[in-house]
């Protein structure tokens, strides 16, 4: 049997900070996430075996590449430690992740420092909506496009709608909560917004379109920020463990979300990959879905979070939003579905966002969430996507054997 895997502590920035406003870089993100999360965790630099970082737009944003490299350029004590920079869109810290797992459960190393980084507040909001735009099929789809991430999940919603049809009203609940979450979160990039009622409704002045039905509320944020995790195997353990991680899941497909699309019309899910990755985690877990208290999803989008909702099985295929009408995401509900904030809420600095979500689900099983804590929590769910889903990562993570 392979190792079993632990997250032993982890740390996240406030990622309602500007890192550029504040004249700082990379190497400033990379040193506090490196700190916060070693101190955490109860180790020094010299207990870390390798280190993985997720990142998937620093060339494009500020110029920097090499950030395998950036950790022991600012903590010295990491010189000569084997380090990976890995990018799969915006689930890169999912894959950093699932590199780090290997690590351990093959014996190669018994501890990882994983981390997500990414800058993304240092250019204007237009060209950080076109840069995050590389990670679809350049030139092939979304040509026509002002906002090719809006356009691409305005077209998911289209394609739902044709399926089983879609009342828009559900989106926009989705939004609502996940902004209400994310003003009990300290760390929540919206913690403090203001938002009338009109915010989410189909209101073209409060809530104006974005690129074709998605609007400004539906959208996820541009993002500074950082997130890392210590995983260990057993024969590490020198204090006791914030979780385990119990299962996973890892799927790739292509680019295109037609091509997706269209292989998928005969199959009951929209994104049957999606779907397999979930179930890959929880076959792997040994759980069922009635077995997890909670579940931090990637809702890049609302569109993304209404697919997720049924892609986990919370609902049959096409009716997430009988669990919207219920009331059955919200945390007391029967499965609370981000908690933190999510994406929408929280915010999105992409390479980081899939350690962010296991640190958060790592938070809620040892009781340390804080406001947006769900009671009794000793299983979560997490589901990371990079592109139009072409990259997905999904995480079982428990209290332990």
């Amino acid at each position: 049997m392979p190792e079993a895997v632990w997250v032993l502590g982890g740390y996240q920035t406030d990622f309602a900070r500007n890192w550029s406003r504040e004249g700082l870089e990379f190497a400033d993100l990379t040193e506090e996430v490196v700190r916060g999360t070693l101190d955490d965790a109860g180790l020094a630099p010299a207990d870390i075996d390798v280190i993985h970082v997720g990142n998937a737009f620093g060339q494009l944003f500020t110029g920097q590449g090499q950030l395998g490299g950036m950790p022991a350029t600012v903590v010295p004590e990491l010189w000569d430690v084997p380090a990976t920079r890995h990018e799969a869109a915006c689930a890169s810290g999912g894959v950093a992740l699932l590199a780090a797992m290997a690590d351990i459960e093959s014996g190669r190393y018994d501890s990882a420092l994983v981390l997500g980084l990414e800058l993304e507040r240092t250019v204007p909001g237009d060209d950080a909506a076109g840069h995050l735009g590389a990670a679809a099929w350049i030139g092939h789809e979304g040509q026509h496009a002002k906002f090719m991430w809006p356009h691409m999940f305005s077209a998911l919603t289209d394609e739902y709608d044709r399926r089983y049809g879609i009342d828009e009203s559900h989106l926009r609940e989705i939004a609502r909560l996940n902004f209400s979450n994310a003003c009990a979160n300290p760390s929540a990039q919206t913690r403090k917004w203001a938002f009338t009622p009109e915010s989410f409704e189909a209101d073209d002045v409060a809530n104006p379109i974005v690129e074709g039905r998605v609007r400004r509320t539906d959208c996820s944020q541009i993002t500074d920020g950082g997130a890392g995790v210590v995983l260990v195997g057993r024969r590490f353990m020198k204090r006791a463990a914030m979780a385990q991680i119990l299962g996973w899941g890892h799927r790739t497909v292509g680019l295109p979300l037609a091509q997706k699309l269209s292989r998928s019309a005969g199959d009951r899910y929209v994104l049957p990959h999606v779907r397999r990755a979930i179930t890959d985690a929880f076959t792997r877990a040994g759980v069922a879905l009635d077995q997890i208290d909670g579940i931090e999803t990637h809702d890049c989008f609302t569109m993304s979070e209404y697919a997720a909702v049924d892609h986990f099985g919370i609902t049959e295929p096409g009716e997430s939003w009988k669990a919207i009408e219920n009331g059955d995401l919200a945390i007391g509900g029967r499965i609370p579905v981000n908690p933190s904030g999510g994406l929408i809420g929280g915010g999105h600095p992409v390479g980081a966002t899939g350690v962010r979500m296991v640190l958060d689900a790592c938070k809620q099983v040892s009781g340390r969430a804080g406001a947006y804590q769900v009671e009794g929590a000793g299983r979560f769910g997490t589901l990371n996507i990079g592109g139009s889903t072409t990259t997905t990562v999904s995480f079982v993570i428990g209290t332990g054997e």
